[in-house]
């Protein structure tokens, strides 16, 4: 009996990755073990990037913060805590969004704590 080979499905799965790998650059685009090489790393950073993105935000969050808090004569960490002792549970995105874009209101929450 011959040999069989599940062509269909090997054909798929390549498929599958040079349609992933839609974009790139050279080789990497159109042939077979460059673009899964290229599509593996893609994923591999993505996955890693996600979870960066979070950190990332949240350092520009902690930023905005101390930026707006030094203008009042506070630090940082001075405010925070202030605002943890004082049961005011607002996260630092929502923080981060008054000093930057609504300077009256975080001047409000700062006169609170202090």
């Amino acid at each position: 009996m011959p040999r069989s080979v599940n062509s269909v499905a090997k054909r798929a799965r390549r498929k599958k990755v040079l349609k992933q790998a839609k974009g790139y650059f050279g080789r990497r685009k159109n042939v077979w073990t460059v673009a899964k090489n290229a599509v593996d790393k893609a994923m591999l950073y993505s996955y890693r990037d996600r979870r960066v993105k979070k950190r990332n935000f949240r350092s520009l969050w902690i930023t905005r913060i101390n930026a707006g808090a030094r203008q009042h004569g506070m630090s940082y960490s001075q405010f925070m805590g202030s605002l943890k002792n004082n049961g005011i549970e607002l996260n630092r995105k929502v923080l981060a969004d008054l000093a930057m874009n609504h300077p009256e209101a975080f001047a409000a929450i700062v006169k609170q704590v202090k």
